[in-house]
């Protein structure tokens, strides 16, 4: 099975160097072509993934059309620009591997309900869970969720791109795989904002809790089965994305905490901080869902340009209620 990647950034080239593991050919696109230079030349990518070798069946290409031949296509363009990239892949019926985690704007549509309206023919997939690129490049081990209502097809893409060090637990909920994995980003950027104000390690735990069962909620909403979202790519990728600072997302709750403006955060990063655009879709999603989701009110208080204390002296003033 070739697999071609679409998305030449870490996580992009990471799981290009997952499949690559096989010994099979693997063809990533990259917009950028330093990267894709660096990439055939050096077998590198400097930009995003320096002092990480990457071996030759790793190709580059600058050109979207160039996936054609591959027999599944890992979609690994940032949220907010999936539908953009694949109006311009030749994908028609070859299998989309969903790997950003978000919502899209003015839609409220999960990335692969909009990969899915783009191409019905195509089965898709989605690859979610607790993964730190660098980590996952370097063949630390990890475990992620596989989802795909084809349970053959997903069984066939999961040992395509299992190794020792990469483990995928297969699912057939697409919906509670993409949902754990756009809402975690939103908690860690609050879990952010909890380190950078230094509110301490009670409020941190307290807030992932919380955060869960925000998540908990509005993925039943959405028909996810609550099974997956206690699972790696729910549960698991909240506990890993609110308590490092190789979180893109944590990293920006830590500025905004600091009472930095998110304008000025946002805007001196190299790679995106998918939380800070999915928060607002997702509020007004949870919003006509009827869910009652504080933590990510109190998050887009905080990217509005809110005040921290007063934020969070807001959420805490919130009436008892039972657990």
């Amino acid at each position: 099975m070739k697999i071609g990647v679409i998305g030449g950034g870490a996580w992009g080239t990471a799981l290009a160097q997952v499949a690559a593991r096989s010994g099979d050919p693997v063809l990533l696109w990259a917009r950028e072509p330093e990267v894709v230079a660096s990439i055939n030349q050096t077998h590198e990518n400097s930009r995003f993934l320096a002092g990480i070798a990457l071996p030759r069946s790793i190709r580059a290409t600058g050109a979207l059309a160039d996936l054609a031949g591959c027999d599944a296509l890992l979609v690994v363009a940032p949220a907010q620009h999936v539908r953009a990239v694949l109006a311009e892949t030749p994908v028609a019926t070859t299998p989309l591997v969903l790997c950003a985690k978000g919502i899209e704007a003015g839609t409220q549509l999960l990335v692969g309900e909009v990969a899915q309206q783009l191409y019905p023919d195509a089965p898709i997939a989605v690859l979610s869970g607790p993964t730190f690129a660098h980590e996952v490049a370097a063949g630390q081990p990890t475990a992620v969720t596989l989802a795909c209502a084809d349970a053959a097809l997903g069984a066939a893409l999961a040992d395509r791109l299992a190794s020792p060090s990469f483990r995928p637990y297969a699912s057939t909920d697409v919906i509670g795989a993409e949902i754990g994995g756009a809402v975690k980003n939103v908690l860690a950027i609050a879990c952010g904002v909890v380190e950078g104000a230094g509110l301490g390690q009670n409020a941190r735990a307290a807030l992932i809790a919380r955060g869960f069962a925000e998540m908990t909620r509005f993925g039943l909403a959405r028909g996810a089965r609550a099974e997956t979202l206690s699972g790696l790519s729910g549960l698991g990728d909240l506990v890993l994305t609110c308590s490092s600072t190789s979180s893109r997302n944590f990293s920006l709750g830590v500025g905004l905490g600091q009472g930095k403006r998110a304008a000025d955060l946002l805007a001196d990063r190299l790679t995106v901080a998918e939380g800070a655009f999915t928060a607002p879709v997702l509020q007004a999603a949870a919003a006509e869902a009827g869910v009652d989701m504080p933590v990510v009110d109190a998050v887009c208080a905080l990217l509005d340009g809110r005040d921290v204390a007063a934020v969070v002296g807001a959420l805490l003033a919130r009436p008892l209620r039972r657990e």
